[in-house]
């Protein structure tokens, strides 16, 4: 039997924060990209969502001790989840007029006339990155290096978590503000709401990469 417990490893009695610090530690180790593996990253994932999820008195959303939950049983062990994403052109942000911080910037979108590759939905599956994903399904979101080291994949996360390996390229700053790399980036929620082809804004310039023979600008 493993517990949630167990995966994030915190005590039974740790509280959300404490929960909350030992998941984006975790994650961390269990990311692809720093030697962990996709059926870990998933496990860490599903470890959180079962803790996240307990009500005032410590009990699962169903009733029962997140303690006494195992996650090497049940549908989620056996075929995780996958997330989905909508996502938005930063250039139709641009032409609009709108701001990355408006909360009401994906409510405006779909109403606005977009184009299926600017305004649209697409599933992440467990095993893939956001850029992945995209290019799986059809689109040609921007691309450099796709190993982490400049920003020309950038998105603006709005809503949702984005996982970004610790030695990324984007400053911490940007990062607090929302912006992610979608070559190695992993969801971390069940749905995501991303803005791409973001490299453009100003305070990137210094992170991307001049055009090559495998990049999309």
């Amino acid at each position: 039997m493993v517990s949630p417990f167990e995966v994030l490893e915190v005590d039974e009695d740790a509280d959300d924060e404490a929960v909350e610090r030992a998941y984006r530690e975790r994650v961390k180790r269990a990311h692809p990209d720093q030697g962990g593996s996709i059926e870990e990253f998933q496990l860490v994932r599903r470890a959180y969502r079962e803790l996240s999820e307990r009500d005032g008195n410590g009990d699962a959303g169903d009733g029962t001790d997140p303690a006494d939950v195992d996650l090497t049983e049940g549908d989620d062990a056996r075929e995780p989840r996958s997330t989905r994403v909508e996502f938005l052109d930063y250039e139709a942000v641009v032409d609009y007029g709108w701001s990355l911080e408006d909360d009401e910037l994906f409510r405006k979108a779909a109403h606005a006339d977009l184009g299926p590759d600017a305004h649209g939905r697409l599933l992440v599956h467990a095993d893939e990155s956001l850029l992945e994903a995209a290019e799986r399904s059809g689109f040609a979101w921007p691309f450099s290096c796709r190993g982490g080291a400049c920003a020309n994949c950038a998105v603006y996360l709005a809503e949702g978590e984005l996982s970004q390996p610790t030695d990324h390229i984007m400053p911490e700053d940007l990062a607090e503000r929302g912006f992610r790399l979608s070559c190695n980036g992993y969801p971390l929620t069940d749905e995501l709401s991303v803005v791409f082809n973001v490299k453009q804004r100003p305070e990137l310039d210094d992170l991307i990469l001049p055009p090559g023979p495998f990049t999309r600008r």
